[in-house]
């Protein structure tokens, strides 16, 4: 049989939100069937049925909550919405019927945003939990219990699963999919979306390249992606940066800082520390070989730059993540 998903949505939701798990969960169906395993067969519910229009304006057919076979579903799924708020406020009956289904289906989960649903219904007190990074800080002052991870794509605590900004839903979805059928059938999926297999759950929302590029410092976005490649080079040197950009180390030193707010050195560690995160999900790799990967020259200077960052050593951060 196959497993049944139920996406609940509702007026001004985001559509890539719902589509994104969604096309993974139809993918990964095929790949499952080839090998005899059970696919996913796949609902778009809403409180009352009848077309819902997401926030982009497309109108999708719905069925009524009420009329879905909870002894047949297996995941159900919240998308988010820009409008999240005042969902919450017009959605009573939703929020009540996602308190009572959670116990009764294998497993819930929300994308971007409809975090804030999970929690108005109760769900995610006293658990971890991530949202879209935009609304982090609204969510911590509205649910104060729940023990919120800025820093991760998505986490599962339990039968509950929680997403960051919209596309981590694929990384959600890809996540279940490999929990369900298998590593080679997710990384099948994988490559017919043309996305990673896996993005890892604790990587920052926000990468270091993004937040360079958010900058506005076109003449350093080459640079970067050099540092990024070349990690594992101890010697990235501002004397070493500034020839990359045909600029004197002086003149490099100060119009870096003055672009990107950060010194070289500086820019080059939260680049190593970026990467080193990726890696400690990796249980099974050692802190040192990670450390030599990354560029830190040793387990004891990354371990410094853990502390000052995280105020945790490397070991303590990953088994933060990986808990």
């Amino acid at each position: 049989m196959p497993r049944h998903v139920v996406f609940v949505l509702y007026p001004d939701v985001s559509l890539l939100d719902f589509a994104g798990p969604q096309t993974v969960f139809w993918a990964a169906s095929h790949y499952a069937h080839e090998r005899g395993m059970p696919g996913y067969r796949c609902h778009v519910a809403s409180e009352f049925g009848g077309f819902v229009a997401a926030v982009e304006g497309t109108a999708m057919q719905t069925v009524a909550l009420d009329t879905l076979d909870l002894r047949a579903v297996d995941t159900v799924i919240v998308p988010g919405s820009p409008n999240i708020l005042q969902v919450a406020i017009d959605s009573a009956s939703l929020i009540e019927w996602l308190a009572t289904v959670s116990a009764k289906v294998r497993r819930t989960a929300s994308v971007c945003s409809g975090a804030f649903l999970l929690a108005h219904a109760g769900l995610l007190d006293g658990k971890r939990a991530t949202t879209h990074w935009a609304m982090l800080q609204r969510f911590h002052e509205m649910f104060p219990t729940v023990d919120l991870d800025a820093d991760a794509i998505f986490v599962q605590q339990q039968n509950l699963w929680t997403s960051a900004g919209v596309t981590t839903g694929i990384d959600l979805a890809l996540a279940m999919v490999e929990a369900d059928c298998g590593h080679d059938v997710a990384l099948n999926v994988a490559k017919e979306l043309a996305v990673y297999m896996k993005r890892p759950g604790a990587q920052p929302q926000l990468s270091e390249m993004l937040i360079s590029q958010s900058r506005q410092v076109p003449v350093f976005e080459t640079l970067h992606l050099w540092i990024v490649q070349n990690l594992s080079r101890e010697d990235l040197s501002v004397e070493q940066l500034a020839d990359r950009v045909g600029m004197s180390p002086r003149n490099f030193a100060r119009v870096y800082k003055e672009k990107t707010g950060r010194t070289p050195a500086k820019g080059v560690e939260h680049f190593r520390m970026e990467a080193a995160r990726g890696l400690l999900q990796d249980r099974d790799k050692p802190v040192d070989q990670i450390a030599r990967e990354c560029g830190f020259g040793s387990e004891e200077r990354m371990r410094v730059a853990f502390q000052r960052h995280f105020g945790l050593s490397p070991s303590e951060y990953r088994l933060k993540v990986n808990r």
